[in-house]
Formats: C-alpha cells, sequence, structure tokens
C-alpha cells in the first residue's frame, strides 16, 4: 500500500534510491550510523517477523492469518487502482507492477506476465485499463505458485521491511519502534511528499531525539506515532487511526518495546490476541 500522489509514476526510482541510501547510510540526514546495545531480538527475528506479518493483517484485510492474502486483490476505491497481496501492493503506485515484473523474471510465461504492459500504462492512476476483467481471476490463479508467492515476501521485504528494520536500528530502536516504521512504510511509502515515511520521521525529530542522539526512546516512539496520525489524517482513506490509537500506541503505553507476547489490540473496532 502506497500514497497516490502526482510523484507515484517516480516512486520506484524513489524506493530504488531510499533502498541504495538505507543500506548505504541507515540513519537519514545524520553523519553517522548509530550501534544499538544488545538487546532482545529485533523484528527480523523470525517470531518476531511472524507477529509483525500479523499485526498488519490485522490492520491491512481484517485477518491474523497473513499467508491467506496472497490472493487477496480488490479496487478499495482509494486512488490507488487495485490492491492485492500480503501487503496491498497497489497497480497505481509501481510495487505491484515490480512485483509482477519479479515474478516474470523467475517464472517467464506466467498467467500474470501478459498484463504488464498494461500494469505499465496504468502506472500513477486507478485506471484498470487492460486489466479488467481477467486481471483478478488471473491474480488469484497465481497465488497458488509457490513461486509467486515467494516474489510476493521478497519484494515485501526489499521495499518495506528490510529498510524499515535498518532504519529502526540506526535511530536505535528496538523491535517496537522497528514495526512502527515498518507499518507506516507499509501505508505511506517513502518519497519526498508531506505524508511519507520519510517526512513522517523528519517530522517526528523535531518533536523528540531517537536513543541513537541521546534522546528518550519511548519519548521518541510517542512523536513518531503523532506524527504519523497526522499524516493518515490528511487522507480520507486513512483517517480511521486506530491502527496506532488501540494498537501500536498500547504496546507503547504498557512498555513493550521488544513486542513481546501476549498481545492485544484492537483496529476499525475489531479485537485481536496473541499468544
Amino acid at each position: 500500500m502506497q500514497p497516490f500522489t502526482a510523484a507515484s509514476a517516480s516512486r520506484r526510482t524513489l524506493l530504488a534510491l531510499f533502498g541504495a541510501a538505507m543500506a548505504s547510510a541507515p540513519l537519514l540526514g545524520s553523519p553517522r550510523a548509530y550501534a544499538a546495545p544488545d538487546r532482545a531480538a529485533g523484528l527480523d527475528d523470525p517470531a518476531k517477523k511472524e507477529i509483525a506479518m500479523k499485526l498488519v493483517s490485522s490492520a491491512e484485510n481484517s485477518s491474523l492469518d497473513w499467508r491467506a492474502q496472497y490472493k487477496y486483490i480488490e479496487d478499495i476505491g482509494d486512488g490507488r487502482g487495485y490492491t492485492a497481496g500480503i501487503i496491498g501492493f497497489c497497480s497505481g503506485t509501481g510495487d505491484m507492477l515490480d512485483l509482477v515484473e519479479l515474478y516474470a523474471a523467475r517464472r517467464p510465461g506466467n498467467v500474470l506476465a501478459r498484463y504488464l504492459p498494461a500494469l505499465r500504462e496504468v502506472d500513477g492512476t486507478d485506471s484498470h485499463e487492460g486489466l479488467d476483467p481477467g486481471y483478478p481471476g488471473d491474480w488469484r490463479r497465481a497465488a497458488r505458485d509457490g513461486a509467486f508467492q515467494q516474489a510476493q515476501n521478497d519484494e515485501r521485504d526489499r521495499v518495506y521491511f528490510d529498510p524499515a528494520v535498518r532504519q529502526g536500528r540506526a535511530d536505535g530502536l528496538r523491535t517496537l519502534g522497528q514495526f512502527a516504521y515498518y507499518d507506516a512504510l507499509v501505508m505511506h511509502g517513502d518519497g519526498t511528499d508531506a505524508t511519507s515515511f520519510r517526512s513522517i520521521r523528519a517530522r517526528a525529530l523535531r518533536s523528540a531525539q531517537p536513543p541513537s542522539r541521546g534522546g528518550d526512546e519511548v519519548r521518541y516512539l510517542h512523536a513518531f506515532l503523532d506524527a504519523r496520525v497526522w499524516a493518515m489524517k490528511q487522507e480520507e482513506a486513512h483517517s480511521d487511526t486506530s491502527r496506532v490509537d488501540t494498537a501500536q500506541r498500547v504496546f507503547l503505553r504498557a512498555g513493550n518495546l521488544d513486542l513481546d507476547t501476549p498481545l492485544d489490540w484492537r483496529v476499525y473496532g475489531d479485537s485481536y490476541h496473541l499468544d
């Protein structure tokens, strides 16, 4: 899931640049990286990553069964065209195009490959031209292919998960903070617009400093979540902020910086529990 802006067509270039920058200089706008103290497992620990996938799925799909979402596809009327898969890849924002290109490279002649010209044409719009009526059914057929499932996993990690963990570690954040970054990247993407992850983080830094700069982790995360809520409210499709207010903020107020189970939270009025 990504924000739809006038700059959507160049989003893939921005993401590539962002990923490269994160790998070479993890802390945005900082002259040095931060060596975080040795603490409990980070978000990339397999057990913690599984929790992260379930938390995001509760918000994106109203289900903890995130693996059931490989086949998910619909137009939710948010101006991004089709939204699909385990992380809400969108036909209008480029990440779906990247995914289908990767799948085509790994599985030439697959059922989605013939839609690549149409996906390139609709990138940056909410149009279905060249995709209807067959694309949703073919997406669901492709989702039965393990190669397509792996492509979704890999693009999720490349574009969203890995950059969030790197930036969170560079800021000295523990597992909950890394997850807050991940969830923000999933919804807002990254780029130069005011509601992107990069801009949300910059807004937070005006109010508090992360541990890497000598700040208090809890205070900084509250500032980040405040900035995230502000960004969500700029767009009607994201104006329900419960995935922050009654989920991430609940964990933060409980002092659960390592995102340890059991976890109880609510998103969009639904209650969830993890042991």
